[in-house]
């Protein structure tokens, strides 16, 4: 893909969010910069389980060109500044301030570029009480009162996938391709500013309109929905799990007759509707769980599948790893070639670029824009 053929983009980026963004530019064809600390984005040190290589730092920084600069330094200052004045893109997720404090703060850098595009991502954003907060994933996750809905009765839990990372990183892509859009048209670019809040706020608004319209948020019911029922694991007489999912009044009816073969529940007042199931939902879970450990898991699904009821199994990560619905593409890593997950919007596939070694364009890029 190479639809930004030409842009380039300098990020002074760390962890996840900004360098999930700028891997979006990246796999669009965005020539990416990516400005390290002398001792390197910390990401590299998450794991060392893909070859020695991070398998954060692999997922998030293939094809970018690596240049480690000292920001304490006024010759490094300034070759910052010559790569900004360059540049299409300008995006960072420094600690609150830090950018401000280093000279690169997105109103100044406006003023100096007016087709500059740029991205501050932030834990909480400028205009809150807890802008100066140093924010991370689990922490937002807590914040908004997500992990407060996820899990069980019992407890709490974190999903299990840096999603306010991921959502902060992929509406700033979102933002910074509207903004290109908009310099296409006027000229002028834009600041953009996300925060990892803002981003998983807007994500917990059903349970957030049940807390300020019904007067209670959702309850934690593990892998139930709290609005819809019958949904969720039922345990087969193979002791795998099979989900399932009943949306509709006509759904539920050939639920009844092709599932569960108890026509007469489709007229129970209990279950009436999706409203009385859900009110009633122990005793419905608890006949389609008896009927579902008399199954076999494949017998289980076959009449889910002749009722053409959506239904899934409860996979490991071992069982996603075969999944014949998984698309790969394949990326060097420190040792080799290995594969990840495509990138959903570049089906037709992406040069093999791995992630680059930090600093391993320091030379080649003082040279060009010192």
């Amino acid at each position: 893909m190479d639809a930004l053929a030409g842009v380039l983009v300098v990020s002074v980026e760390q962890a996840v969010a900004a360098p999930l963004c700028t891997q979006r530019l990246r796999d669009a064809g965005a020539r990416v910069i990516k400005v390290e600390r002398p001792e390197g984005d910390f990401a590299r040190r998450y794991d060392s389980i893909v070859q020695g290589e991070s398998a954060y730092f692999l997922w998030l920084n293939r094809g970018k060109e690596s240049i480690a600069l000292n920001l304490r330094d006024a010759g490094d200052r300034a070759l910052l500044d010559a790569l900004i004045a360059r540049a299409d893109i300008f995006v960072q997720n420094l600690a609150p301030g830090a950018a401000e404090r280093g000279g690169f703060g997105s109103a100044e850098l406006r003023r100096r570029h007016p087709r500059l595009i740029t991205c501050d991502i932030a834990g909480y954003g400028a205009d809150t009480p807890y802008a100066a907060r140093k924010a991370y994933d689990l922490l937002i996750q807590c914040e908004t009162g997500l992990a407060a809905t996820t899990g069980t009765a019992a407890a709490p839990g974190r999903t299990g996938a840096s999603v306010a990372d991921i959502a902060a990183g992929m509406n700033a892509a979102t933002a910074i391709l509207q903004a290109l859009y908009e310099r296409d048209r006027t000229g002028e670019g834009r600041a953009i500013a996300i925060s990892l809040f803002d981003s998983l706020a807007e994500w917990m608004t059903v349970p957030l309109l049940h807390h300020d319209h019904g007067g209670q948020a959702p309850a934690r019911i593990g892998l139930s929905h709290p609005s819809i029922a019958p949904y969720g694991a039922f345990v087969c007489r193979d002791d795998r799990q099979v989900v399932l999912a009943v949306q509709n009044e006509r759904e539920w009816a050939r639920f009844c007759d092709v599932v569960l073969r108890q026509p007469l529940l489709r007229d129970d007042p209990r279950f009436a509707d999706n409203s009385a199931r859900v009110a009633h939902r122990p005793i419905l879970d608890a006949m389609v769980a008896d009927i579902a450990a008399a199954l076999d898991s494949s017998a289980w699904a076959a009449r889910l599948a002749e009722a053409d009821i959506a239904w899934g199994m409860l996979n490991e990560v071992a069982d996603f790893s075969d999944h014949p619905a998984l698309h790969r593409m394949s990326a060097l890593g420190p040792s080799g070639p290995v594969t990840l997950p495509i990138n959903p919007i570049a089906r037709d596939g992406l040069p093999p670029a791995g992630p680059p070694g930090l600093n391993a364009h320091g030379s080649s890029i003082r040279k060009e824009f010192g």
